[in-house]
């Protein structure tokens, strides 16, 4: 017999910025999806209006598109199961959760949370499990009446049966639950609203899902939403109990789960510091996954052909800022130069940018563009590497000034003036020449010698290689910054 077809689900709340914890669940659906030839559904949960907005579900939909997920069916798209906001589904969950009372796997629970909480400290200090002790489970129509006669209003809590649950987890093997671990529990409030532990299962079972692959924070959930699968199942609602894979924590530092809280678990960080998609997805899938042990780098095609959620790792991965740098500037040197002066635009303008518009000078930064991609960790390190073509004068570090301009520094320049003045400017090789050829008549190496000439001219001891930047400079600016130079120092 045939296996079913893949359909998996991305479904995240729309409450602010999208965090990378989040992004790596995604990443990690959409490539099973991809490498399986099957769905990949988007899917909003939306039923907390306190936190949930609108601007937070467009910041949503804007960063998927943006990382280049591609949903089958969802928000924009549609599809058969839809709508596909939670919010816009409350009448199924109540029809589901009237289905589910009906049929005795679900009752009214009228235990006030000052109850609940007495009986729970009785269960610790007793040493027993304490989790929902049953109160509720077997109640007379004559408690039902007085609880009623009271003012209280019931929640609707699932009936768990009392059976072990076993399920094989896709990352983490064989697991099993005992029913004292796994008591009953609420999936309705007082006020008739649906809680996650009703939709989310409820939602899968609907749309048909036949894997979820969620974080490890999650896994205590497991058996209860296996156990609701049952009773949808005997009630016609589902076809089938998908296969759960519980993706490792991200931890941030300390050996703590990355956060909302941490500012690197940000996305917008992420984007407006000019991080490729492509290279954040690819050190992403490098928590808890690796396509080989000896390559680090690789596009997403590469990682949907060698995708399987049974290499997942199940321990925590760290997430580590260095890293994601150097890989992320490993992508921005993969990229064709044309691609690579385009993904630069946002930061050559305002409000990045410190010069004017008219300053900007389209065929300087054509040419510097193939020596900037060779040197960038993130795109926003761009303004700052080319801002010295672009400037009246450079904007001077003065720590970079008093670093570089050591005794003798003047005697330097004005060899190193006298040498450029008299090479060829049409290449980058005669510059470095005329300026080893300064350095020599004062004893100095290149390196030393051309410390002073960089900061003269770009106003920093490290940036672009000099040489071709001066050529892109242009001789008449460099002269002219370099007497600049000599008039500070002289001052």
């Amino acid at each position: 017999m045939a296996s079913a077809p893949v359909r998996v689900r991305f479904c995240p709340s729309p409450t602010g910025n999208p965090h990378v914890g989040l992004v790596r669940t995604a990443l990690f659906n959409w490539a099973f999806a991809k490498h399986h030839q099957g769905t990949l559904v988007f899917r909003i949960e939306d039923t907390d209006a306190a936190r949930d907005s609108e601007e937070s579900y467009e910041q949503l939909l804007d960063s998927m598109r943006w990382l280049g997920f591609d949903w089958d069916e969802g928000p924009e798209i549609g599809g058969p199961h839809a709508p596909y906001r939670q919010s816009q589904r409350m009448d199924l969950y109540k029809e589901v959760a009237g289905k589910l009372l009906d049929a005795g796997h679900a009752y009214h629970c009228y235990c006030s949370q000052q109850e609940l909480d007495t009986r729970r400290e009785a269960a610790r200090a007793a040493g027993r499990p304490s989790g929902y002790d049953g109160h509720c489970r077997e109640l007379t129509e004559a408690q039902v009446e007085e609880y009623k006669a009271q003012g209280r209003a019931p929640i609707v809590r699932f009936r768990m049966p009392d059976e072990t649950i076993t399920f094989t987890d896709l990352v983490r093997g064989e697991l099993t639950f005992t029913p004292e671990n796994v008591p009953d529990y609420g999936i309705v409030r007082a006020n008739g609203a649906p809680l996650y532990t009703l939709v989310n299962p409820v939602d899968d079972a609907l749309m048909e899902i036949t894997h979820v692959l969620r974080g490890e924070d999650l896994l205590s959930s497991t058996p209860r939403q296996i156990a609701l699968y049952k009773a949808l199942t005997e009630l016609g609602i589902a076809k089938q109990t998908p296969s759960f894979g519980h993706l490792p924590y991200v931890m941030g530092e300390g050996n703590k789960k990355l956060s909302k809280r941490d500012p690197e678990s940000s996305l917008n960080l992420y984007r407006e510091r000019g991080f490729l998609p492509e290279g954040l997805l690819n050190y992403l899938s490098l928590l808890g996954w690796s396509l080989s042990a000896d390559q680090d780098i690789f596009t997403m095609d590469e990682m949907v052909a060698a995708f399987d959620v049974a290499d997942v790792q199940p321990n925590p991965a760290r997430f580590d800022l260095k890293k994601c740098e150097s890989i992320n500037g490993d992508h921005i040197r993969l990229l064709d130069v044309k691609d690579f002066t385009e993904r630069c635009a946002p930061w050559l303008r305002a409000p990045f940018a410190p010069w004017a518009p008219e300053d900007f000078d389209e065929s300087k930064w054509h040419a510097i563009a193939p020596h900037a991609q060779t040197r960038l960790k993130v795109l926003s390190e761009i303004t700052d590497n080319v801002d010295f073509l672009f400037l009246a004068e450079p904007v001077f570090d003065e720590a970079s000034w008093t670093k570089a301009m050591k005794d003798g520094s003047d005697a330097l320049l004005r060899t190193a003036r006298e040498k450029l003045e008299s090479a060829d400017w049409t290449s980058a090789e005669s510059l470095k020449e005329a300026v080893l050829a300064a350095g020599e008549a004062h004893g100095l190496k290149l390196g030393k010698a051309q410390a002073p000439v960089r900061v003269a001219v770009t106003g920093r001891t490290v940036g672009l290689p000099l040489f071709e930047s001066l050529e892109v400079l242009g001789k008449e600016t460099t002269l002219a910054r370099i007497d600049t130079a000599l008039v500070k120092l002289t001052a």
